[in-house]
């Protein structure tokens, strides 16, 4: 029934423009905003919703968005210069938080809302 519906994923944030900032200026991501919410606009024509839940927001404990990238380190590099910060997970050795020993090299960061997300190595 639902094979052919066009599903997207969405998250919630505790400050709808806080979140614009980040995603549009930080990030770089296309960024559109409708009845308080905001659409991410990803490659591939995927689209992510972010929703306002306030006071009652808590960020994820788990990864919710991957940006999968050629050049980890230069993409590390690229967001620490734009004011991101990487987060420093025990048993991770990298100084700028980059994990490598296992699957494909990835480093973790949050939005303004506390909810994770990553950069990972194609």
């Amino acid at each position: 029934m639902l094979g052919d519906s066009k599903a997207f994923s969405g998250f919630s944030v505790n400050d709808i423009p806080r979140a614009k900032e980040f995603y549009a200026e930080t990030l770089g991501l296309e960024v559109s905003e409708a009845n308080g919410m905001l659409t991410l606009h990803l490659a591939g024509d995927r689209h992510v919703l972010v929703y306002p839940k306030g006071d009652k927001h808590e960020p994820a404990t788990f990864t919710i968005l991957n940006f999968p990238v050629s050049d980890i380190d230069a993409a590390v590099d690229e967001l620490v210069g734009r004011g991101v910060s990487f987060e420093k997970y025990p048993g991770i050795d990298d100084p700028r938080g980059i994990q490598r020993e296992y699957g494909p090299p990835i480093a973790w960061f949050t939005d303004p809302a506390g909810n994770i997300l990553s950069v990972i190595q194609e």
